[in-house]
Protein backbone atom coordinates (compact mmCIF):
# COMPACT_ATOMS: atom_id res chain seq x y z
CA UNK A 1 0.00 0.00 0.00
CA UNK A 2 1.48 3.83 -0.77
CA UNK A 3 1.45 5.34 2.07
CA UNK A 4 0.50 9.39 1.45
CA UNK A 5 3.07 12.19 1.57
CA UNK A 6 4.16 13.56 4.94
CA UNK A 7 2.44 17.08 5.98
CA UNK A 8 5.02 18.73 6.64
CA UNK A 9 5.97 23.06 6.50
CA UNK A 10 8.55 23.41 3.94
CA UNK A 11 10.90 25.50 5.41
CA UNK A 12 11.21 23.22 8.92
CA UNK A 13 14.51 22.23 9.87
CA UNK A 14 13.73 20.02 12.39
CA UNK A 15 11.43 17.15 10.58
CA UNK A 16 10.23 14.36 12.93
CA UNK A 17 11.68 10.83 11.02
CA UNK A 18 13.97 10.12 7.89
CA UNK A 19 11.57 9.70 5.62
CA UNK A 20 9.98 13.40 6.28
CA UNK A 21 13.64 14.47 6.06
CA UNK A 22 14.06 12.84 2.46
CA UNK A 23 10.71 14.32 1.60
CA UNK A 24 12.15 17.87 2.41
CA UNK A 25 15.17 17.75 0.87
CA UNK A 26 13.65 16.59 -2.68
CA UNK A 27 11.48 19.87 -2.04
CA UNK A 28 13.92 22.16 -1.65
CA UNK A 29 15.92 20.37 -4.74
CA UNK A 30 12.67 20.73 -7.04
CA UNK A 31 12.49 24.29 -5.90
CA UNK A 32 16.29 24.84 -6.71
CA UNK A 33 16.00 23.24 -9.96
CA UNK A 34 12.46 25.40 -11.36
CA UNK A 35 14.20 28.31 -10.14
CA UNK A 36 17.17 28.34 -12.13
CA UNK A 37 16.23 27.06 -15.10
CA UNK A 38 14.03 28.71 -17.86
CA UNK A 39 12.38 26.58 -19.30
CA UNK A 40 10.13 23.63 -17.69
CA UNK A 41 11.51 20.83 -15.69
CA UNK A 42 10.20 17.20 -16.25
CA UNK A 43 10.61 14.59 -13.73
CA UNK A 44 13.33 13.31 -15.97
CA UNK A 45 15.35 15.68 -15.06
CA UNK A 46 14.39 15.97 -11.79
CA UNK A 47 14.88 12.32 -11.09
CA UNK A 48 18.87 12.59 -10.63
CA UNK A 49 18.85 15.14 -8.31
CA UNK A 50 16.43 13.20 -5.90
CA UNK A 51 15.77 10.58 -2.82
CA UNK A 52 16.06 7.22 -4.79
CA UNK A 53 12.37 6.13 -3.56
CA UNK A 54 10.67 9.65 -4.33
CA UNK A 55 7.38 10.36 -5.15
CA UNK A 56 7.72 13.23 -7.87
CA UNK A 57 3.99 13.61 -8.37
CA UNK A 58 3.20 13.39 -5.05
CA UNK A 59 6.22 16.32 -4.33
CA UNK A 60 4.89 18.27 -7.02
CA UNK A 61 1.54 18.19 -5.27
CA UNK A 62 3.17 19.61 -2.21
CA UNK A 63 5.20 22.21 -3.98
CA UNK A 64 2.32 23.52 -6.35
CA UNK A 65 0.14 23.96 -3.49
CA UNK A 66 2.60 25.98 -1.40
CA UNK A 67 3.22 28.25 -4.41
CA UNK A 68 -0.48 28.88 -4.79
CA UNK A 69 0.04 31.52 -2.55
CA UNK A 70 3.04 33.18 -3.12
CA UNK A 71 3.45 35.94 -6.16
CA UNK A 72 5.46 33.36 -8.01
CA UNK A 73 3.13 29.63 -9.26
CA UNK A 74 4.15 26.57 -10.24
CA UNK A 75 2.79 25.82 -13.29
CA UNK A 76 2.70 22.57 -15.84
CA UNK A 77 3.86 23.58 -19.16
CA UNK A 78 5.36 21.34 -21.90
CA UNK A 79 5.41 18.23 -19.98
CA UNK A 80 7.28 19.63 -17.13
CA UNK A 81 6.91 22.23 -14.65
CA UNK A 82 7.78 25.48 -14.45
CA UNK A 83 7.79 29.14 -12.14
CA UNK A 84 5.40 31.77 -13.02
CA UNK A 85 4.01 35.01 -11.91
CA UNK A 86 0.85 34.98 -9.56
CA UNK A 87 -1.39 35.96 -12.54
CA UNK A 88 -3.22 38.78 -9.93
CA UNK A 89 0.15 40.30 -10.12
CA UNK A 90 1.57 40.45 -13.74
CA UNK A 91 0.76 43.90 -13.52
CA UNK A 92 2.62 44.45 -10.80
CA UNK A 93 6.21 43.11 -12.65
CA UNK A 94 5.18 44.37 -15.82
CA UNK A 95 7.67 47.12 -16.98
CA UNK A 96 8.81 48.96 -20.26
CA UNK A 97 9.26 45.96 -23.02
CA UNK A 98 9.91 45.91 -26.80
CA UNK A 99 6.55 45.89 -28.83
CA UNK A 100 6.24 42.03 -29.63
CA UNK A 101 6.14 41.29 -33.43
CA UNK A 102 2.70 40.52 -34.64
CA UNK A 103 1.97 37.72 -36.57
CA UNK A 104 0.34 38.12 -40.20
CA UNK A 105 -3.51 36.29 -39.99
CA UNK A 106 -1.72 34.48 -42.60
CA UNK A 107 1.31 33.07 -39.84
CA UNK A 108 -1.63 32.07 -37.47
CA UNK A 109 -3.39 30.13 -39.77
CA UNK A 110 -0.65 28.14 -40.70
CA UNK A 111 0.49 28.01 -36.86
CA UNK A 112 -2.71 26.96 -36.12
CA UNK A 113 -2.76 24.24 -39.10
CA UNK A 114 0.69 22.74 -38.18
CA UNK A 115 -0.27 22.16 -34.27
CA UNK A 116 -3.73 20.35 -35.02
CA UNK A 117 -2.55 18.36 -37.80
CA UNK A 118 1.71 17.66 -37.54
CA UNK A 119 3.61 16.61 -38.96
CA UNK A 120 2.38 18.17 -42.32
CA UNK A 121 4.12 19.77 -45.46
CA UNK A 122 3.35 23.35 -47.07
CA UNK A 123 1.82 20.80 -49.42
CA UNK A 124 -1.09 20.17 -47.26
CA UNK A 125 -1.34 23.26 -45.46
CA UNK A 126 -2.20 24.94 -48.20
CA UNK A 127 -4.67 22.44 -49.31
CA UNK A 128 -6.21 22.96 -46.16
CA UNK A 129 -5.69 26.86 -46.01
CA UNK A 130 -7.31 26.74 -49.52
CA UNK A 131 -4.40 29.22 -50.70
CA UNK A 132 -0.81 29.17 -51.35
CA UNK A 133 0.91 29.54 -48.31
CA UNK A 134 4.82 31.50 -48.92
CA UNK A 135 8.28 30.05 -47.86
CA UNK A 136 8.34 33.94 -46.07
CA UNK A 137 5.43 32.90 -43.54
CA UNK A 138 7.01 29.17 -42.80
CA UNK A 139 10.38 31.18 -41.76
CA UNK A 140 8.99 33.31 -39.80
CA UNK A 141 7.49 30.50 -37.68
CA UNK A 142 11.08 28.67 -37.22
CA UNK A 143 12.58 31.82 -36.12
CA UNK A 144 9.33 32.23 -33.41
CA UNK A 145 11.44 28.56 -32.17
CA UNK A 146 7.05 27.29 -31.95
CA UNK A 147 7.96 25.12 -35.54
CA UNK A 148 10.45 23.33 -36.30
CA UNK A 149 11.27 20.92 -38.81
CA UNK A 150 10.47 17.35 -38.02
CA UNK A 151 11.70 15.14 -41.43
CA UNK A 152 10.88 14.54 -44.77
CA UNK A 153 7.62 12.47 -46.24
CA UNK A 154 8.41 9.34 -47.86
CA UNK A 155 6.58 10.51 -51.25
CA UNK A 156 7.83 11.85 -54.15
CA UNK A 157 9.98 15.23 -53.52
CA UNK A 158 10.41 13.82 -50.65
CA UNK A 159 8.94 17.34 -48.66
CA UNK A 160 9.71 18.49 -45.32
CA UNK A 161 7.26 18.18 -42.67
CA UNK A 162 6.44 20.43 -39.95
CA UNK A 163 6.05 20.44 -36.13
CA UNK A 164 5.52 22.15 -33.18
CA UNK A 165 8.17 22.73 -30.45
CA UNK A 166 8.01 22.64 -26.45
CA UNK A 167 8.41 26.59 -26.78
CA UNK A 168 4.92 26.47 -28.54
CA UNK A 169 3.76 24.84 -25.39
CA UNK A 170 5.12 27.33 -22.88
CA UNK A 171 4.50 30.44 -25.18
CA UNK A 172 0.05 29.31 -25.02
CA UNK A 173 0.41 28.16 -21.88
CA UNK A 174 -0.37 23.93 -22.22
CA UNK A 175 1.35 20.83 -20.70
CA UNK A 176 0.53 19.21 -24.21
CA UNK A 177 -0.46 20.03 -27.55
CA UNK A 178 -3.63 17.83 -26.52
CA UNK A 179 -4.60 20.63 -23.81
CA UNK A 180 -5.72 22.35 -27.15
CA UNK A 181 -9.37 23.14 -27.96
CA UNK A 182 -11.54 21.21 -30.13
CA UNK A 183 -14.75 21.66 -31.50
CA UNK A 184 -16.99 22.25 -28.59
CA UNK A 185 -14.79 24.44 -27.04
CA UNK A 186 -13.97 26.65 -30.02
CA UNK A 187 -17.73 26.64 -30.63
CA UNK A 188 -18.23 27.68 -27.56
CA UNK A 189 -15.84 30.56 -27.41
CA UNK A 190 -17.54 31.68 -30.63
CA UNK A 191 -14.34 31.24 -32.78
CA UNK A 192 -16.42 28.91 -35.01
CA UNK A 193 -19.54 29.68 -36.66
CA UNK A 194 -22.23 27.00 -35.37
CA UNK A 195 -23.88 26.28 -38.54
CA UNK A 196 -20.53 24.20 -39.80
CA UNK A 197 -20.87 21.38 -42.60
CA UNK A 198 -21.87 17.81 -41.58
CA UNK A 199 -19.21 15.69 -40.89
CA UNK A 200 -16.66 18.65 -39.76
CA UNK A 201 -14.13 17.73 -37.31
CA UNK A 202 -10.88 18.89 -35.90
CA UNK A 203 -8.17 16.35 -35.44
CA UNK A 204 -6.89 15.16 -31.95
CA UNK A 205 -3.08 16.97 -31.92
CA UNK A 206 -0.15 14.62 -31.58
CA UNK A 207 3.52 16.21 -31.29
CA UNK A 208 5.16 13.08 -30.16
CA UNK A 209 8.71 13.04 -31.58
CA UNK A 210 9.18 10.15 -33.08
CA UNK A 211 9.08 9.87 -36.51
CA UNK A 212 5.39 8.51 -38.48
CA UNK A 213 6.07 5.37 -41.04
CA UNK A 214 5.56 7.85 -43.59
CA UNK A 215 8.38 9.87 -42.33
CA UNK A 216 12.50 9.66 -42.75
CA UNK A 217 14.83 11.88 -40.91
CA UNK A 218 16.65 14.33 -42.12
CA UNK A 219 19.62 15.67 -43.10
CA UNK A 220 21.99 16.53 -40.67
CA UNK A 221 22.80 19.61 -42.58
CA UNK A 222 19.17 20.85 -42.88
CA UNK A 223 19.11 20.43 -38.82
CA UNK A 224 21.90 22.71 -38.24
CA UNK A 225 21.30 25.32 -41.20
CA UNK A 226 20.35 27.97 -38.56
CA UNK A 227 23.03 27.50 -35.79
CA UNK A 228 26.00 26.23 -37.62
CA UNK A 229 28.96 28.89 -38.35
CA UNK A 230 30.38 29.27 -41.62
CA UNK A 231 33.02 26.45 -42.78
CA UNK A 232 36.24 26.86 -40.95
CA UNK A 233 38.42 27.20 -44.09
CA UNK A 234 35.75 29.94 -45.67
CA UNK A 235 37.18 32.59 -45.92
CA UNK A 236 36.22 36.05 -44.74
CA UNK A 237 33.70 38.69 -46.45
CA UNK A 238 33.01 35.34 -48.80
CA UNK A 239 29.40 35.82 -49.98
CA UNK A 240 26.63 33.48 -49.28
CA UNK A 241 25.05 31.94 -51.89
CA UNK A 242 21.82 33.81 -53.95
CA UNK A 243 18.44 32.88 -52.66
CA UNK A 244 16.71 30.25 -54.74
CA UNK A 245 13.45 33.08 -54.75
CA UNK A 246 11.14 30.25 -53.78
CA UNK A 247 8.47 31.64 -52.35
Amino acid sequence: MTRSAPRIDLFDVRPEDERAYAFARDLRAIEALLFTSPLPVDAKAMKPHLSADADIGALMEALTADYARRGVNIVKAAGGWMLRTAPDLARVVAGPVPEARKLSRAAVEVLAIVAYHQPVTRAEIEEIRGVSTSKGTLDVLLETGWVRLRGRRKAPGRPVTYGTTPAFLVQFGLDAVQDLPGLDELKGAGLIDGRIPAGFAIPLPSDDPGLREDEEALEPDMLDFHLSPPPEDEEPGASAPEDDGDA
